[in-house]
């Protein structure tokens, strides 16, 4: 029977990863980075990567990572989540990494190097919103040369390299500087999103584009249920301290029946997504059978679920809650933004039902 509860070694890396997000990532200066021009955090971002070396978790050892699990970088995501953390983790050390996994060779072994030392970042030139299975936007390959335009990329501002599927059926390595990279306004300014022109640059082919592409998504959407987990965690517990704290005829707000209950409805909500986060973190590190299963329940739940719990944080911390200052909108955005990233939960309930074999009537 599989085990979901954390395990020593991922609770200390929890322990790790929340103590090193307190001491380099306040709410404050999250707030005054999506203010600049560069919202990504660099110093964390070396931090993380070179200091605890978590950028390449799913590398395996002789590859130059660390020969992790999903779980383990679940759990990283969760804290990466519960401090809206202004970093490419979920893009490089998950779903460039993944597509990299996909690939054989020299060229991608050499760079699935580089990302998981976390001196390079690289990105899936596929739109954030593209579901797993989902179909994706291509660049022409005129002899040897790519040509095209491709929307929607998350991360491709922070980007060393592109990984970019071309019509041919290959994916390629494209160096960013060689690019054009036009940033978008996004809604979640911690995860900024841009258009990204390829006219006429020489890349290095890596493999086939199909299964590395469908492979880095299944794992992006699997894991982002783990960082949805932890933003929703950090809304409900922020809005329970705020509410014992916070009086209003001479008693804690908190002690109202009306906010006690919406409050213990978001706690089993929460409690739920976890399951169903630790599942598709567990099916996608085991690599069962039912791990397609796995993913599209937890994108299903979860993402409504830290929506939910951003909306409640917002609206019951009240006037607070509203003001710039206070980091509540931070959630509130990445929680929105992350609910149509590779793909709605609409759209993965859709996918589950076919899965199951239990079609609409």
């Amino acid at each position: 029977m599989t085990d979901l509860l954390y395990s020593e070694e991922e609770e200390a890396l929890r322990s790790a990863v929340r103590g090193l997000l307190a001491d380099h990532c306040d709410p404050a200066g999250v707030i005054a980075r999506t203010e600049s021009d560069g919202p990504h955090d660099p110093e964390l971002w070396k931090a993380l990567s070179d200091g605890m070396g978590l950028a390449g978790l799913l590398v395996p050892e002789a590859q130059g990572g660390q020969g992790a699990t999903h779980r383990e970088v679940g759990v990283v995501l969760e804290e990466l989540g519960r401090a809206v953390a202004p970093v490419p983790y979920l893009t490089s050390a998950v779903v460039a990494t993944e597509a990299l996994l996909a690939c054989e060779g020299d060229e991608a072994r050499k760079l699935l190097a580089e990302l998981a030392s976390g001196r390079t970042v690289g990105a899936l030139a596929v739109a954030l919103s593209v579901a797993p299975g989902g179909a994706y936007k291509d660049v022409r390959n005129e002899g040897g040369l790519l040509y095209g335009e491709l929307t929607g990329i998350a991360d491709a501002a922070s980007a060393d390299v592109l990984l970019v599927p071309a019509a041919d059926g290959a994916l390629y390595a494209v160096d960013a500087d060689a690019v054009t990279v036009t940033p978008r306004v996004s809604l979640d300014l911690t995860r900024p999103v841009a258009t990204v022109t390829v006219d006429g640059v020489r890349a290095r082919r890596l493999g086939p584009a199909e299964p590395a592409v469908r492979r880095a998504l299944r794992a992006g959407a699997g894991l982002l249920a783990s960082e949805q987990l932890g933003l929703a965690d950090w809304c409900l517990t922020e809005t329970v301290r705020y509410l014992k704290e916070r009086k209003q005829f001479n008693r804690p707000v908190g002690g109202f029946q009306a906010l006690k209950h919406r409050l213990a409805q978001l706690w089993l909500e929460v409690v739920n997504a976890r399951a169903a986060a630790r599942n598709a973190a567990d099916a996608l590190a085991t690599g069962s059978a039912d791990a397609d299963v796995a993913v599209a329940v937890a994108q299903a739940y979860a993402a409504p679920v830290a929506v939910h719990a951003a909306e409640e944080a917002v609206q019951l911390h009240a006037g607070l809650g509203m003001t710039w200052e206070h980091p509540a909108h931070l959630y509130l955005k990445r929680a929105k933004a992350d609910s149509i990233a590779y793909g709605t939960a609409g759209g993965h309930r859709e996918a589950l039902a076919e899965l199951v074999d239990l079609q609409a009537p």
